[in-house]
């Protein structure tokens, strides 16, 4: 591959980056063809990003980001598929999904919620944590709980009191 042709590959490598919020790395050594196209589609269909990549050229990439993932560069080892998202545990439990079938794609690091993750262990970890809109939709939950009650009380005071005023009119 000629210099150029890897620049091209780093530039578009760092925009993507940029693009995504979530950058996940796994190793997909020992899927078929058959599995490699069910992995992509199921990828596709949860709006997730798959590409296998050269390590040194995803590293340039990472580096020329405006970023900060250090630490991440210690996953690319070996093959490398990265997968890109906008929803931080979507890859997570994607993977944990296919791994139904057999061990692969093995999960080797992550970049998530600003943070790095690294190793087969932290697989869990990132599956159960909650994305950005989750985490919003619980606070708007948790702040219109109080005011639903509120409201609530107050409307079935006002029937309560509108029942008295009215048995009260009928006596006379």
């Amino acid at each position: 591959m000629k210099k150029t042709e890897k620049a091209i590959i780093v530039e578009n490598l760092t925009s993507t980056i940029g693009a995504y919020s979530h950058i996940y790395l796994t190793d997909t050594t020992g899927l078929n063809a058959g599995a490699t196209s069910d992995l992509r589609r199921l990828c596709f269909q949860k709006d997730v990003k798959l590409m296998v990549v050269k390590n040194t050229l995803f590293q340039k990439a990472m580096e020329q980001s405006e970023r900060n993932m250090e630490g991440l560069e210690e996953a690319l080892k070996g093959t490398s598929a990265v997968m890109f998202s906008n929803t931080g545990n979507l890859p997570a439990k994607l993977i944990k999904e296919f791994r139904k079938k057999g061990t692969v794609p093995a999960f080797k690091g992550a970049f998530v919620e600003e943070s790095v993750y690294i190793g087969e262990s932290q697989l869990e970890a990132l599956v159960s944590i909650k994305s950005k809109e989750e985490l919003l939709g619980d606070v708007i939950g948790l702040l219109q709980s109080p005011m639903k009650n509120v409201v609530s009380a107050l409307q079935s005071g006002g029937t309560t009191i509108h029942g008295i005023l009215k048995t009260l009119e009928e006596r006379n």
